[in-house]
């Protein structure tokens, strides 16, 4: 139940909020999302690409803070383990196939790999969970002619020249 909660609650803190700057224009540049060729499902899948990529970068997050929680209980069984074989070093000594002889240290040792393992998977799945939003970040810009509409600094502007063959360069800077 807390991992659902914490889950939650790094989502809901990721969940994109509009601001200020965003809301004097409401309407996207570009051809509208439901023309009459292709109807309907052309405006699911531009939405389902646009609010996607917020949903997979907030999944990584929380997956990433999960993945980072579990390394840490991780880390503290096994330091648990270290004390008791620094109190005692003879509670540390492995039997015959290669388990601890006191089941207090070997309980430790097992609770330790299975945080590390659970760590490992969350982790693992937030860096594809970050790839997967990678690509609808990307996806999401080819359904925007002019690229990001609100780019804050796009000062080199490359040009062709037809009449030389050349390209130009050019650097703009606004204030």
């Amino acid at each position: 139940m807390m991992r659902t909660a914490c889950l939650l609650g790094v989502l809901a803190l990721t969940a994109p909020a509009r601001l200020a700057a965003q809301e004097r224009d409401t309407v996207p540049p570009g051809p509208p999302l439901v023309d009459s060729k292709s109807g309907a499902a052309r405006g699911v899948k531009r939405a389902t690409v646009h609010w996607g990529k917020w949903l997979a970068a907030g999944a990584a997050a929380a997956l990433t803070v999960m993945g980072a929680h579990e390394h840490a209980n991780s880390n503290r069984e096994f330091d648990r383990l270290l004390d008791i074989c620094r109190a005692n070093p003879a509670d540390c000594e492995l039997g015959p196939g290669g388990t601890y002889l006191n089941p207090t240290a070997e309980q430790l040792y097992q609770a330790s790999t299975r945080y590390d393992r659970r760590a490992r998977t969350r982790l693992l799945a937030g860096q594809a969970t970050l790839l997967a939003a990678a690509a609808l970040f990307i996806a999401d810009l080819r359904h925007r002619p002019g690229g990001p509409e609100n780019k804050p600094f796009s000062p080199l502007d490359v040009s062709g020249d037809v009449r030389t063959g050349s390209a130009q360069v050019g650097l703009r800077v606004s204030f």
